[in-house]
């Protein structure tokens, strides 16, 4: 791999500055979707009325964040044992894995890391895991979000109280909300306090959260980003002529990640990094100095890998590539899921191959 230190690293986006007014939305962004905003400005869940602090100011928490940063976020597996516990040591061991290998952030508790199973108990335990391990080395991006707002607002608490940087939350997905309900969504969420980063991924939601709408959601000074997931590059320019430099855009999708920074995107939240993650923090500083012949080089030989990751549900494909790399001790996915097919198999240690991990 070649030593990053000969690129010029672009300066990481400080969340904390303060957010400019965009200017540039358009006219026909609809007036239904202005008056959706302004309804909120009587009652905000999670922010006290009276004394005007939100949840937030009122933890231990509120001075302690690290801001996310542009580069490769890894979307965390959550290790289980063979009968389905949370298996503590191996979680352990994959937090310092990352410290060591320069991952630039971590996303867990969200699709790759099997939230929608697990209890707030389990959460709990998986949280306090990852601020002992990484609180303060690598920015801690928890996933909170669901299709309840109630619920979504009690992850969300949970994750200010124990120590998270900001807070991934997902489009309420299956229930379909119209765009102003998704701004509704957003706006009250991070009237909590914690940072939030949007995430829009239409093909597991179906809800598609468009440019404009994360436009009316951009000027809030919580709503640090969009984790975009439509596998559309073209959205980095979109977003960007609404925002502004508002927002960190981050692709979530890992076989066009590359060409989402180099449009102007910021990084991504990737499942490939939960094998790879030095050639992902690698391939995301190549592509955000610009310099093409670097990402090629780093990225070609992902490709297989970015693919073949997904030929089952996720994260299925990718526990048993880190059991096969010896990073975990099984790739035990909970019900519904299971374990990767012996028919995929081949297919997946062929592109660990070419990707030099075996």
């Amino acid at each position: 791999l070649v030593c990053m230190d000969e690129y010029p690293v672009p300066k990481p986006k400080e969340i904390s500055q303060k957010r400019m007014r965009t200017t540039r939305l358009q006219l026909a962004v609809s007036a239904a979707l202005l008056a959706s905003v302004d309804a909120f400005q009587p009652s905000r869940p999670g922010f006290d009325q009276r004394q005007g602090r939100s949840a937030l100011s009122m933890s231990i928490n509120a001075n302690d964040l690290v801001p996310m940063k542009a580069g490769s976020t890894c979307a965390l597996v959550t290790p289980f044992t063979p009968t389905g516990e949370i298996d503590t040591e191996a979680l352990r061991g994959l937090l310092r894995f990352h410290v060591e290998s320069e991952t630039d952030g971590l996303c867990v508790l969200g699709t790759t890391g099997e939230a929608s199973v697990m209890t707030m108990a389990e959460r709990e335990t998986v949280l306090k895991i990852v601020v002992e391990e990484v609180k303060g080395k690598i920015p801690i991006l928890a996933g909170t979000g669901t299709i309840d707002p109630a619920h979504v607002k009690e992850m969300t608490l949970q994750a200010i109280d124990l120590g998270c940087d900001a807070s991934l939350v997902v489009t309420p997905y299956y229930v379909k909300p119209p765009q102003r309900g998704l701004v509704k969504h957003m706006l009250s969420m991070a009237d909590l306090g914690l940072p939030v980063v949007i995430y829009n991924v239409p093909g597991r939601s179906g809800s598609d959260m468009k440019p404009e709408s994360i436009a009316l959601c951009a000027d809030h000074p919580n709503i640090i980003g969009v984790k975009e997931a439509t596998g559309d590059v073209g959205r980095v320019e979109e977003i960007r002529n609404l925002t502004g430099d508002n927002l960190l855009l981050l692709s979530g999708d890992d076989g066009t990640d590359a060409e989402f920074v180099l449009k102007g995107g910021d990084g991504c939240i990737s499942v490939t990094a939960n094998v790879a993650p030095k050639q992902k923090h690698d391939l995301m500083m190549a592509a955000l100095a610009g310099d093409t012949d670097e990402v090629e080089r780093i990225g070609s030989p992902l490709r297989d890998l970015n693919g073949n990751l997904f030929c089952e549900a996720n994260p299925i494909p990718v526990k048993w590539a880190m059991k096969r790399i010896g990073k975990i001790p099984t790739g035990y996915c909970r019900p519904p899921l299971d374990e990767l097919d012996v028919e995929f198999q081949p297919v997946v240690e062929e592109a660990l191959r070419t990707a030099g991990l075996i």
